[in-house]
Formats: C-alpha cells, sequence, structure tokens
C-alpha cells in the first residue's frame, strides 16, 4: 500500500506562540485532523486512530478531551442516561 504525506509549512514563531516543539506540533495536528475527520464519520475510530499515530483504545479514551464520545453518544446525554438507570 502507498504512503503519502501531507506537508503544512508553519514557522518558528507559531510554535514560540504555542510553547511546543515541533514533534509535540505535529502529533497534536495529526490528532486533531483524526479528531475532527471521526466526528464527522468519515473514518472509523481505527482509522482515525492510525492517522494519529495512536493505538485505537488511546485514540478513544482522547476524544472525551474534545467533548466526543467513542460510542456516538453525546457525553452528556450519556451521563443523562445513566443517571436515570
Amino acid at each position: 500500500m502507498a504512503h503519502h504525506a501531507l506537508t503544512i509549512p508553519y514557522s518558528d514563531d507559531l510554535l514560540l506562540s504555542l510553547k511546543e516543539s515541533p514533534e509535540e506540533f505535529e502529533a497534536e495536528a495529526r490528532l486533531l485532523l483524526a479528531v475532527k475527520l471521526d466526528e464527522l464519520g468519515r473514518l472509523t475510530t481505527g482509522r482515525a486512530a492510525e492517522l494519529a499515530g495512536l493505538r485505537r483504545v488511546e485514540f478513544m479514551f482522547r476524544l472525551d478531551h474534545f467533548g466526543l464520545s467513542p460510542i456516538g453518544v453525546d457525553p452528556e446525554e450519556l451521563e443523562q442516561d445513566l443517571g436515570n438507570a
């Protein structure tokens, strides 16, 4: 299978303002892209995890950080359902 690379130019000033190393910024950018594609239903959690460079379970746990549920249910809705059980 062929692999492709996406190149996004960014300056050292951006890294300074974010207080991140190039590695941290690039990992976060990959994660954010993967999360958004998962949220839009364009990728499965497995494929999104692969794009983010994470194991699927780790990716699913990280979705909570963005207010998303790995099971397709809004976190507040799930909490409400569990409270009514």
